[in-house]
């Protein structure tokens, strides 16, 4: 489970003085449950997700993450989440097999649990036939692969997706579609992050529509749909926005 209370941080520019990126956002994910947080560009979603990633400290709020504080057990956490960005970088001269086997290794598991894990997940992903070529050889829709391959090697109970389709074709963005919808329904705690409206009316059971650092508008997409009287997903989120 992803329990956030209040969460928040702050920065600080020469030019601009405090930057408050991410403003008091509050939220709760259960296992066997996608949260989607949707919003444009620079709205605090990717800074929201590192927080809960233990990527960057919290300014202020708390949170808690398969039952483990964000600050004071960052280290547990790190062990029961599997982290996916799009700014996530390959080793260029490793292949995608040993880039998996290396973070296998990275999370304490023995070869034959590494080797018995990357076979399902590499059939499952259609990556067999590139397993053996070095990343950077690969395809944008190949690396990003490897990347979800690396984040679901040890099979975390909490999954963090930020823009995992980003720039991918429609066939890769679709298999990293359906893979998250599996997460799901393999009981894991699934959040995910986008500026897609039609990937939030697909995977997401609770969305948060999310501006300027701030949690604006919470609910399923019919609760949401409902409240605003849209029936089109974009229409409420101009709608949250702009009020």
């Amino acid at each position: 489970m992803i329990e956030a209370h209040r969460l928040g941080k702050r920065f600080f520019d020469k030019k601009r003085g405090e930057i408050r990126a991410v403003d008091g956002v509050s939220f709760r994910c259960e296992p066997g449950r996608i949260y989607g947080l949707l919003g444009a560009n620079g709205a605090g979603k990717t800074t929201t997700l590192r927080m809960l990633a233990t990527i960057m400290e919290p300014t202020e709020g708390s949170a808690t993450v398969a039952g483990y504080d964000l600050t004071t057990q960052a280290e547990e956490v790190r062990r029961n989440i599997g982290f996916l960005s799009t700014a996530t970088a390959l080793y260029a001269r490793l292949t995608a097999e040993e880039v998996v086997r290396y973070f296998g290794r990275l999370h304490g598991m023995d070869d034959a649990t590494i080797r018995e894990r990357m076979d399902a997940i590499f059939s499952r992903l259609e990556m067999n036939d590139f397993r053996d070529r070095r990343c950077d050889k690969l395809s944008t829709g190949m690396k990003q692969k490897v990347s979800i391959a690396r984040t679901l090697v040890h099979d975390p109970s909490v999954m963090i997706f930020d823009e995992p389709t980003l720039g991918l074709d429609v066939m890769a963005a679709r298999t990293i579609v359906g893979f998250i919808r599996e997460c799901r329904d393999a009981g894991k705690t699934v959040v995910f992050s986008t500026h897609v409206m039609s990937e939030v009316e697909k995977l997401c059971d609770t969305i948060g529509i999310i501006d300027k650092g701030r949690l604006l508008a919470e609910g399923t997409l019919e609760e949401l749909r409902s409240r605003y009287r849209q029936t089109d997903l974009e229409e409420v989120f101009v709608q949250v926005v702009e009020a």
